[in-house]
């Protein structure tokens, strides 16, 4: 359930010392509850009564399909996702004949008139597969589920550029693919050997320039500041580089260095990451360079032209926050499939196996591989409303809620709302008797304000240090 407000004032202000005052350890709200919060024992039968049960709803909502392709040929040492490390691509066939029992698995619990709107291939690397094999992945999710034809529908796909070839990325598009992000990350030479990740700077630019004559609605570059050797020069040239491409979208994430969580991270020499202050200064020059070059902010890391659908969602106030992290149009129930994939049925959360072995067990035994999960209680479910409006629309509306949930904002709230009195000092809030709006100054400090109205951070203090920092 997402409740909608007028947008706001959607610019940006970068203010150093506010920034260094708040940048805390803390979660991205791609959920909430956190995946932190989630269970083991959250099994497939608590999962497909809730699937089932959301047939039944007066509109049952669209779908959302989000299907994790975990093989990469190499490490990235900056990288903390899910992923499978070999150059044996005959065990993507294996994998795929998992996926494919899932997905039949997955189809019967949804009544076939759901449209699929929005279609998600992450990894790891999608382009790990080939044309053929990517092909029959959509013929099988095509035969299962109804995928939408309308042009509006967001079909996306990440691409390593190293795996792919100019022809590669148009036959992304023949597939039926109308939207593509590129992991690019740095194009200095030296960052790239720093972190394992050599991609030259030519072929990034020609396939991006394929891919806007191959038809993509909207292309997207990933890139990240704080890594060893960045410079404001360095990053600097990039930025110019790539902001000459014209992508319609940027995001632009901040690097958390946790070698403690992520094994392939103690390969990067610390002393060669930048500092606080000089990654602070990388995160300045990159507003900067981006607003300047046209780009919007949309929030938390992301850039987008105001021709994009997510700069118009921004301005119509149905952007929303999923796993993917900003997406567009209704909102839709998420079904995740693959290692380690999260879903989002009505009130339940789920999240598959994370190990190829439990995963593929669970398969080859003809059971969904979920393995944890939850369901929202009442408070969840109005929190979880609260912060899709603060991270999407930069505000909370209090009547809404009191409408909504029938509460007293400022009784259910009243702790909330006095932790965020020195926020309102500072000047990352505007109060009033009707809401919260979050400042141009504030908007780039969302996570650290959407911090106040998470319940189980406040039970749990210890929590945060698993968290990156808010900058």
């Amino acid at each position: 359930m997402q409740l909608r407000a007028p947008a706001v004032d959607t610019s940006v202000h970068f203010d150093p010392d506010l920034i260094r005052r708040y940048d805390l350890h803390g979660p991205r709200y791609t959920s909430y509850p956190t995946a932190a919060q989630f269970r083991d024992g959250f099994d497939p039968m608590e999962y497909a009564q809730a699937a089932r049960s959301s047939n039944d709803d007066p509109i049952p909502a669209p779908l959302s399909l989000y299907l994790h392709i975990p093989f990469c040929e190499s490490p990235c040492y900056y990288c903390g996702c899910t992923r499978v490390i070999t150059r044996n691509h005959a065990k993507a066939q294996a994998y795929l004949a998992r996926l494919y029992r899932e997905i039949e698995l997955q189809a019967a619990l949804f009544d076939r008139d759901r449209s699929v709107r929005q279609l998600h291939l992450g990894g790891g690397t999608p382009t790990f597969l080939t044309l053929d094999e990517l092909q029959e992945l959509m013929d099988v999710l095509g035969r299962f589920f109804t995928l939408s034809r309308n042009p509006r529908r967001d079909f996306s796909i990440e691409v390593d550029p190293r795996t792919v070839q100019p022809e590669t990325i148009a036959g992304l598009a023949t597939l039926g693919f109308n939207r593509i992000s590129f992991g690019i990350q740095d194009l200095n030479p030296d960052v790239q050997q720093a972190v394992n990740r050599i991609q030259p700077q030519a072929h990034t630019l020609d396939l991006i320039a394929t891919a806007r004559h191959s038809g993509f609605a909207s292309i997207n570059a990933d890139l990240i500041y704080g890594l060893p050797y960045q410079t404001l020069h360095t990053f600097g040239e990039t930025l110019e580089t790539i902001i000459a491409a014209r992508p319609d979208r940027l995001a632009i994430y901040n690097y958390a260095h946790m070698p403690q969580l992520f094994k392939a991270q103690r390969q990067i020499a610390e002393d060669r990451l930048p500092d606080a202050e000089a990654k602070l200064g990388l995160l300045g020059l990159t507003i900067g360079k981006l607003t300047a070059a046209g780009y919007e902010y949309i929030g938390m890391d992301h850039f987008a032209l105001p021709t994009d659908p997510l700069a118009d969602a921004l301005h119509r106030g149905t952007l929303q926050r999923n796993f993917q992290g900003y997406a567009t149009g209704a909102e839709c129930d998420l079904v995740g499939f693959g290692m380690s994939a999260i879903g989002f049925i009505r009130d339940t959360y789920s999240q598959n196996a994370k190990s190829l072995r439990e995963y593929s067990e669970c398969l080859d035994d003809g059971r969904l591989a979920i393995r944890r999960g939850l369901e929202m209680n009442a408070d969840d479910r109005l929190r979880r409303a609260l912060l899709q409006q603060l991270t999407c629309q930069g505000q909370i509306t209090f009547s809404l809620y009191e409408q909504h949930f029938g509460i007293s904002f400022q009784e259910y709230f009243a702790t909330e709302l006095r932790a965020l009195t020195p926020m309102a000092a500072d000047g990352l809030v505007k109060m009033s008797a009707a809401g919260c709006v979050l400042t141009p100054t504030g908007r780039l400090l969302v996570r650290a304000v959407a911090m106040v109205f998470d319940a189980y951070l406040r039970r749990h203090t210890s929590a945060p240090a698993r968290f990156s920092k808010v900058i």
